[in-house]
């Protein structure tokens, strides 16, 4: 059999979605009539559900969550307390006193400044000038 033209359907509704309470067709009463217990606002849904959504705390605003702190340390402070060939790591960066204790971020070494010494960088974010400063002295980053 062939499909004829006026058998066509369209793919899509037609029928636009009910917009109530914003003037215009469905503005003042809304389609729910003048007056009575039908027509007023609130208490549509079961008291539980209800109870818990009043116990979420109201956020309001735009929500931006900021990207996670960092221990941010330059190369220069690496070379005023680290010896030559020596690891640096979050660990000892906490014994030498430049990290506080107990607090766990991330460290991040930055390229100011500059070192001959030849650091074995683990388990800290390097930039990338960090890591050509490093490199160039002779050290080495493993992640």
């Amino acid at each position: 059999m062939i499909m004829q033209i006026h058998e066509l359907r369209p793919k899509n509704k037609t029928k636009k979605e009910k917009r109530t309470g914003r003037g215009g067709k469905r503005g003042t009463y809304c389609g729910r009539g003048v007056k009575g217990q039908k027509a007023r606002a609130g208490r549509k849904m079961p008291p539980i559900i209800r109870e818990l959504i009043k116990s979420y705390p109201k956020l309001r605003g735009y929500k931006f969550s900021p990207l996670k702190k960092c221990f941010v340390i330059n190369v220069s402070l690496l070379d005023k307390a680290f010896t030559d060939k020596e690891k640096v790591t979050p660990k000892t960066l906490i014994k030498k006193g430049i990290l506080p204790k107990g607090k766990k971020y991330p460290v991040k070494i930055l390229g100011r400044g500059n070192t001959k010494k030849q650091f074995q960088v683990e388990d800290c974010l390097v930039s990338k000038s960090a890591k050509d400063i490093i490199e160039k002295a002779g050290g080495s980053i493993d992640h």
